[in-house]
């Protein structure tokens, strides 16, 4: 027993060792090639505090945070192996633009999770499609994370990287795709909360989004006001986690020269919840919902199965990944508009 013990400590103790073996090097390859990169098209531009636009530090965070995150995704069961893998490159593309977009990523990750675990015992009642452990495959790695990783690659090849305030008018275009990689990221996760949480707490019964007609918990396009709440209160989560790596990460200079940061958390808010009405409207009407003789609810017509509402043209991956490109490419916008000056 006591040798068992020494061998599973010793397995704790080298598990960081090799991530950092296997982190550093590839990092530094990284900064290799960015150093190559600049010697070869000097420029003024490329140049960032005496180093290329991307430091070794930028490199080393953008390996080392998302293996950390999908390790403990994985021990967790709230991601497979496939979910990991594309979880890793969604993660080291977000942490090379901004640690304030990847401060939203580990914001939304870790507050999900949690959110698909609570009460996972009355979740199982209700819903034929329920997973213990809540697993993600890369399928909903893409439909949660695409979007904002599109935009972060976008933000790398237009902005470059580095810790900015948003400030439309001295820096339209790195505010507007932060505002949309916020957008996406508190879209999912007050959809995620509204769903999770929102099924499992309160006493009243949901009701149909389009039509106000009450329906069973775990209905597509279901709602209630304790989903409505929790909803915002998804979306408020990152946009507090973007706000205060904006506080201290962005140099105290360029912070009192640009406009107030605080709507960040308003932003974050406004996506959840704009993103979860969303989803549900699309849930109620162009998703199947249907109640089978067991009384739990499925996605698929079938023998037994009485109808509630919706039509068999979307599945709960292309709701998730349409409300997200709504809310990403609506919030900053919206944000231009309102943000004070």
């Amino acid at each position: 027993m006591l040798s068992g013990n020494a061998d599973s400590n010793r397995s704790t103790v080298l598990i960081p060792v090799l991530l950092c073996a296997f982190a550093i090097p590839i990092s530094m390859l990284f900064w290799i090639v960015n150093v190559t990169y600049s010697v070869f098209t000097p420029d003024e531009e490329n140049l960032h505090d005496g180093y290329p636009v991307i430091s070794p530090w930028r490199w080393l965070a953008a390996v080392v945070i998302p293996i950390i995150f999908a390790g403990w995704g994985l021990k967790k069961k709230s991601l497979d192996f496939s979910g990991a893998v594309l979880g890793l490159f969604i993660g080291f593309v977000i942490t090379l633009t901004s640690y304030a977009h990847v401060a939203c990523l580990i914001a939304f990750f870790v507050s999900s999770t949690k959110a698909t675990k609570f009460r996972a015992d009355r979740k199982k009642k209700m819903s034929c499609d329920f997973k213990e452990c809540g697993q993600r495959n890369w399928i909903q790695v893409l439909c949660n994370g695409g979007m904002a990783a599109q935009l972060a690659i976008l933000y790398l090849l237009d902005v470059g990287c580095g810790e900015r305030p948003i400030d439309f008018v001295k820096d339209y275009r790195s505010s507007w795709l932060s505002m949309g990689i916020l957008g996406g990221f508190a879209c999912v996760n007050g959809d995620t909360w509204a769903s999770e949480l929102g099924t499992v707490l309160g006493t009243s019964e949901p009701f149909l989004i389009t039509s106000r007609k009450k329906v069973p918990r775990g209905t597509n396009g279901g709602v209630s006001w304790t989903g409505i709440l929790v909803s915002a209160l998804g979306g408020l989560v990152i946009g507090l986690s973007h706000y205060v790596a904006v506080l201290y990460t962005v140099d105290t200079a360029i912070l009192q020269l640009a406009p107030p940061q605080w709507p960040l958390i308003i932003a974050g808010g406004f996506g959840g919840l704009l993103g979860s009405i969303f989803d549900s409207v699309l849930g109620a009407t162009l998703q199947y919902s249907g109640l089978d003789d067991n009384g739990v609810v499925v996605e698929r017509p079938g023998k037994g199965v009485k109808h509630i509402s919706g039509r068999q043209v979307l599945d709960n991956h292309s709701v998730n990944l349409l409300s997200s490109i709504a809310i990403t490419l609506t919030l900053p916008r919206i944000a231009n508009v309102f943000w004070p000056s």
